[in-house]
């Protein structure tokens, strides 16, 4: 059935005020590995601090009930001390950074993992320790590329795309007619061309800002070249590339020993100074 034109007006009306409340944002400066592209956010970054920090008192609430939080005083000791040489580097590409309410905790799993969330809310899992054998150098690569994100406020800019998607399929599927698997199709396609290109871009951000995080605080950043190999060695087979919200290792490898190298200096300097 066509839609009559006052609910066209309508939905067009909704599409032109969602596109006006879209704010275009330069969340970090770019730094010696020059990241300076310009974000567009749907969701105010108070909202998803506000969240996060939610969310963080339930995990950490979840796994202190289990007896899984910072279980073993050693490791937790390492982290911390490896995060109070990483965050004051933040400055560098965001200052306001340094007055965020960092916490650092280590959360007993299998899995080899961490995150930070936004606002610098920190966790790093004993799996990526102990199955990686990792290194002070590498575990700070990967902490560095977690607080990468934070910094780049990257879940809020997949919020906001996710967002922003779903309000032009709705209503584009509405003018014309589509059908629930219509929609569903439209949704697929955007993830295809548009969401998980996004997500490997935020990804790569991730990984040159983390480089020089790391370096910055006195961390060899060609350990995060290593990083990466053990854990190509440690999974199983990867998806194909344009199926997956990661670059490949081998891409991954290939862009991390370029940018490892151009910071390098930092972290020489760095050395002489410690």
């Amino acid at each position: 059935m066509a839609l009559k034109p006052i609910i066209k007006n309508s939905l067009l009306a909704l599409a032109v005020t969602g596109l006006v409340a879209c704010e275009t944002v330069q969340t970090t400066q770019g730094g010696a590995v020059g990241v300076d592209r310009k974000q567009s956010m749907l969701i105010s970054s108070q909202e998803m601090e506000a969240q996060s920090s939610k969310e963080y008192a339930q995990v950490l609430a979840e796994a202190k009930g289990k007896g899984l939080l910072n279980r073993n005083a050693a490791q937790t000791q390492r982290v911390k001390a490896i995060a109070n040489r990483l965050i004051p580097q933040t400055g560098v590409f965001r200052p306001d950074a340094l007055k965020w309410n960092w916490e650092v905790n280590v959360l007993s799993s299998d899995d080899t993992n961490a995150w930070c969330m936004p606002g610098g809310k920190i966790a790093v899992y004993t799996g990526l320790i102990e199955k990686l054998k990792i290194t002070d150098d590498e575990l700070a690569a990967v902490m560095g590329h977690e607080i990468a994100h934070a910094l780049r406020e990257h879940a809020r800019e997949r919020a906001s795309q996710q967002a922003g998607a779903n309000f032009a399929i709705s209503v584009g599927a509405a003018l014309l007619g589509l059908g629930d698997v219509g929609q569903q199709g439209a949704q697929y396609a955007y993830m295809g061309l548009m969401g998980l290109p996004n997500s490997r871009a935020n990804e790569t951000e991730a990984d040159r800002i983390g480089v020089e995080l790391a370096a910055r605080g006195g961390y060899d950043p060609k350990a995060a070249v290593t990083l990466w190999q053990k854990m190509a060695k440690l999974g199983g087979e990867e998806p194909m590339k344009f199926m997956s919200t990661h670059p490949s290792s081998a891409d991954r490898i290939a862009d991390l020993t370029v940018y490892a190298q151009r910071v390098d200096p930092l972290y020489q300097q760095t050395r002489k100074t410690r």
